[in-house]
């Protein structure tokens, strides 16, 4: 496998916060139940002008500028998002036009498992083409969500992270696992807007563009998936969960994070969360954080890091890497 390292990184969330306060009143709940039930007392949330290829170029052009790049010095754009810019065309073709990117550029949606899926996606393309390729989470999931709808209104965030990934004589990744179960498609859905079943006045008025979930089969079967990610990709690199030195999860839900902590013997002292600010950014939650620990020096050379995600569909993923590079 030709080597890879990440040279570049960088996040973008709207400026407008909507508290666990102001979600308290909405709901008529009181905000310590809502903390107790998911670890979030902010997001950040998209205002007019502001979408997912917005967020989209502006954690991509951060990226960039970190790893002392431009568009043009790209040769793949990889963009995760369940929350497309529209239909057609992809969001990736919006976040090009934005960035100037000089090559080829996709979508991908394996929900919030999507920036992991690209991240094992891009070192396939990058062993087969070694030159850089940028890498970004988008999400916009407020705007899928019913203003009515607690158990969704109460989670999430929108944001997009990014990062670079050029060649090097390195092979940063030590091992992957991913995988999906199509039979649980149900679990979160959106259900009017595709093939299936296209927009109509009908839909609208039923509300079936916004996501709906079933929380309680959502909740073990992320659990169910994520620990058993973790311990393939885990097994596959031959190290111990002791051993990982920064765990950085899909920031869904912090009983989630906990649960499968406690599962995999993995330390919650090196556990990775913003979740408390962002809520769940969906794609662009794992990106984000990693940025985050990166920019606060968390990340030092020759750290385990295990990035670790489930999504809708269901779908979930994992990889570990070796850091080494451009921590210092």
């Amino acid at each position: 496998m030709s080597g890879f390292e990440i040279a570049g990184w960088g996040m973008a969330v709207p400026e407008r916060v909507l508290t666990s306060v102001e979600l308290a009143e909405r709901f008529g709940v009181d905000e310590e139940w809502i903390v107790s039930r998911c670890g979030i007392r902010e997001r950040r949330i998209v205002e007019e002008g502001q979408t997912t290829a917005s967020l989209a170029i502006e954690a991509g052009r951060r990226a960039l500028e970190r790893a002392g790049l431009t568009g043009a010095d790209i040769a793949h754009l990889i963009v995760a998002t369940a929350t497309p810019e529209q239909l057609s065309p992809a969001t990736s073709a919006f976040v090009h036009h934005g960035l100037g990117i000089a090559g080829s550029a996709h979508d991908v949606n394996a929900e919030c498992s999507g920036w992991v899926y690209g991240l094992v996606t891009a070192v396939g393309l990058m062993a087969m083409d070694p030159r850089p390729i940028l890498l970004i989470g988008s999400d916009t999931h407020s705007l899928t969500v019913n203003p009515a709808d607690r158990d969704l209104g109460i989670l999430v965030g929108d944001g997009a992270g990014a990062v670079v990934l050029k060649p090097s004589p390195e092979n940063w990744l030590l091992s992957w696992n991913l995988g999906a179960d199509g039979s649980r498609a149900d679990s979160l859905k959106v259900l009017a807007g595709g093939s299936r079943m296209p927009t109509t006045e009908d839909t609208v008025r039923a509300g079936l563009h916004y996501a709906k979930i079933n929380g309680n089969e959502i909740y073990l079967n992320a659990v169910r998936f994520s620990v058993q990610t973790v311990r393939a990709t885990l097994e596959s690199a031959k190290v111990k969960a002791a051993d990982v030195d920064h765990i950085v999860p899909h920031q869904a839900n912090i009983r989630i994070i906990n649960s499968i902590l406690s599962h995999t013997g993995l330390d919650p002292e090196r556990l990775v969360t913003n979740l408390d600010r962002y809520g769940n950014t969906a794609s662009g939650s794992i990106p984000i954080a990693l940025a985050e620990a990166l920019d606060a020096g968390r990340v030092k050379n020759g750290d385990l890091v295990l990035l670790a995600g489930f999504g809708a569909g269901m779908t979930w993923a994992s990889v570990l890497l070796r850091w080494g590079g451009v921590s210092k």
